[in-house]
């Protein structure tokens, strides 16, 4: 596995931590259902950071017997489980801001609860930006995933902070309507990596700018005349290609089948290409 993607996610599981352990401490003090929704989404992040940590290591092993085309499934499927995730926490926190705002509480509301949700708010900020260039540099779908989610935390925890400050004012209701604020956010972090994640799990063809790019590759090999058929579809987070080229019938076995190793080695030199499987095709 690459150390800098082994990193990334190492760092966001202790980063996690340490924010799960402030907010909590911070929740329970000041009573706020704002913040305590706020240490709970840390909480399901330090589970999600840990899946999608032993993801990431388990889909870059190498194939085995039993997973002769490797274990690249691992990251989206880790990503789906921060979604279930999301939407199990979500509808919790909605629940109780919703008793929250029929009942309000008395709040303990002292200036370290706003030290917390602003440290949270640019720590969160930071790890995004370096996630996402993580995530694009290696095509990792679980380290995307976890970006959507630090960004959404981040506006999560800016609501937050907006409930505390209105409650500090003598509004104490709109605490609970924070915390349902809070979870909006946290089931469209869900949403969000559910919907990127799909496709994978769903063998989506790839769009047009790789499937024209496959296409250029396989007529730049010198005796491929054409092509007469071309599939591609998702294993995991990268695409197996099935495509049929046309060479002269006159060539002899091996002439057809140099070729086909040929375009082969040139379409699985793309980054997003697992496996291609080439058909010869004599005309």
């Amino acid at each position: 596995m690459p150390k800098r993607l082994s990193r990334i996610t190492t760092l966001a599981l202790f980063v996690n931590i340490f924010l799960f352990l402030i907010k909590a401490v911070a929740g329970v003090v000041s009573n706020s259902i704002a913040v305590i929704s706020e240490a709970v989404n840390s909480l399901t992040d330090i589970i999600t950071s840990i899946a999608i940590k032993y993801s990431v290591h388990l889909s870059r092993q190498a194939p085995d017997k039993k997973h002769q085309y490797g274990h690249a499934a691992a990251q989206p499927l880790a990503a789906f489980i921060v979604a279930a995730f999301a939407l199990v926490v979500g509808i919790k926190i909605i629940e109780e801001s919703i008793k929250r705002i029929i009942a309000p509480q008395d709040l303990n509301i002292t200036s370290a609860i706003y030290v917390v949700l602003i440290t949270n708010i640019v720590i969160k900020i930071f790890l995004n930006r370096h996630q996402l260039k993580i995530g694009k540099m290696f095509n990792s779908a679980a380290v995307k995933a976890a970006a959507i989610d630090s960004i959404n935390d981040v506006l999560a925890s800016s609501i937050a902070l907006l409930g505390i400050i209105c409650a500090k004012l003598g509004l104490q209701f709109i605490d609970g309507v924070a915390g349902i604020m809070v979870a909006f956010f946290i089931l469209k972090s869900g949403y969000d990596v559910a919907k990127e994640n799909i496709d994978y799990l769903m063998g989506k063809s790839a769009d047009d700018h790789l499937t024209a790019e496959i296409i250029n590759r396989a007529l730049q090999v010198d005796d491929v005349i054409g092509f007469n058929d071309l599939r591609t579809y998702y294993v995991g987070d990268r695409f197996h290609v099935e495509l049929h080229i046309e060479v002269e019938k006159n060539l002899s076995t091996k002439e057809s089948h140099d070729i086909g190793k040929k375009v082969q080695k040139n379409v699985e030199e793309l980054q997003h290409v697992q496996k291609a499987f080439i058909h010869i095709d004599p005309v």
